[in-house]
């Protein structure tokens, strides 16, 4: 399998005569299909819903096309409710799901009407205090152990260790609590691996779910309202990893369905996910232009993107893939190193990469940074977050971001009246 730019070199040529490299790109019309084939996956369930990992792409332009294809939005912090909010998105298009979770957070999402995720058993008595409990509440399940499909190579981590849940004793004594306390509605929540290049993981983990649902029933007489399959759904970055079939990924959930809840007499349950690198990841591309070469122990080529605009090569040695424009049909016969100018060794896209000669003012273009890839940014070294810009369907572009400027970088110092940066 060969990874294909969404765009073409004419079409980055003219956008960067407006819009200097580097910057995000986003597809409007890859992002609609995306959306589109997930919702027709789990059309079977009444009540199914996508709720966006906001997270993974915080953009209000992006958010409000995902809110057109019937998204609501998964938050994580305060500001994310905010922009949740500005889009438009109203109570229960809103699920908060967050950990550590500081008192104004909890206080607004509140407000804001948002489906409360509680992460912890202990969360319950603190939102009681702060805001009373909600009559729609959904509580966070960690099962523990370790997590396994019968396909390799595809957890991230085990729950047993991760920071995220309950654990079953307290999720089952939670439902109690909270029915005592006047919740009327519940819902349930788990994320168990990772970015999983599988078709099971989902139904899997549905499985695990739909039977603890059952047990919550049978204990406390609490019928669940929705089951969050959350995120996980991952996509290839690598040419030669196979893709996840969403369909049936959707048709698995269905016979678990079918063969748990259905029996209990609970054939009403909405499934809701929460996708944010499944749904934009590959819609979304960096571009940079190689503005350096280096020749010493190794070949180097330098871009004028960095860590900074897209970090996930640099602190997980994670692969993006790498088309040089125009040059996609030369021979891959050129050993480099895809290097940012950060003051860090680590500062690398790629790695001893084999690709076409590659000449100085060449744009680059990084596949699936649409998720996890802004958003990421930081501005270690004094770089400056990069543009954001939108190719849309008619194949027009606009900005969604402007880069960052120094005067930006400057903007929080609390000394303006000494110290003046105008540019």
């Amino acid at each position: 399998m060969s990874k294909v730019p969404f765009t073409t070199k004419e079409k980055l040529e003219e956008i960067i005569k407006e819009i200097p490299t580097p910057f995000h790109i986003y597809d409007e019309k890859g992002i609609r299909e995306t959306a589109r084939k997930l919702y027709d996956a789990f059309s079977w369930n009444k009540g199914f819903r996508e709720y966006f990992a906001v997270k993974a792409t915080p953009n209000p332009y992006l958010m409000e096309i995902l809110k057109e294809e019937g998204c609501g939005f998964d938050c994580s912090s305060y500001t994310e409710l905010m922009l949740s909010d500005k889009v438009g998105a109203k109570q229960h298009d809103i699920m908060f799901s967050s950990n550590a979770t500081p008192d104004e957070d909890f206080k607004l999402a509140y407000k804001l009407g948002a489906i409360i995720n509680l992460d912890d058993f202990t969360h319950i008595d603190v939102l009681d205090k702060l805001t009373g409990i909600p009559e729609t509440i959904c509580c966070r399940y960690n099962p523990g152990g370790e997590f396994k499909t019968s396909e390799k190579g595809n957890v991230m981590d085990t729950p047993k260790d991760a920071k995220y849940g309950m654990t079953h004793e307290q999720i089952i004594e939670a439902y109690k609590i909270l029915k005592e306390k006047g919740a009327k509605h519940f819902g349930m929540h788990a994320f168990l691996a990772s970015n999983t290049l599988t078709n099971e993981y989902y139904p899997v983990l549905a499985g695990i779910l739909f039977r603890t649902a059952v047990e919550i029933k049978e204990k406390t007489g609490v019928q669940l309202s929705f089951i969050n399959l959350s995120g996980g759904v991952g996509v290839p970055y690598k040419p030669d990893q196979p893709a996840n079939d969403i369909k049936v990924i959707g048709e698995g959930v269905r016979k678990a369905y079918e063969e748990i809840l259905v029996p209990a007499g609970m054939g009403d349950v909405a499934i809701f996910t929460e996708l944010g690198r499944y749904m934009l990841a590959p819609n979304g591309a960096l571009v940079a232009k190689a503005i350096r070469e280096k020749h010493i122990y190794k070949e180097y080529i330098g871009l004028d993107a960095c860590a900074a605009n897209l970090m996930r090569p640099a602190i997980y040695g994670a692969y993006h893939h790498i088309t040089v424009m125009g040059k996609e049909n030369q021979p891959c016969d050129h050993k480099y190193d895809i290097t940012g100018g950060l003051c860090e060794n680590c500062d690398k896209f790629a790695v001893d990469r084999m690709l076409p000669k590659i000449d100085i003012g060449d744009i680059i273009y990084i596949h699936d940074t649409g998720a996890h890839g802004f958003s990421m940014g930081y501005n270690y070294n004094g770089k400056l977050r990069s543009a954001e810009v939108l190719l849309k369907e008619d194949g027009s572009f606009k900005l969604i971001r402007r880069a960052e400027t120094p005067k930006d970088y400057f903007a929080t110092f609390d000394f303006s009246d000494k110290y003046s940066f105008s540019k």
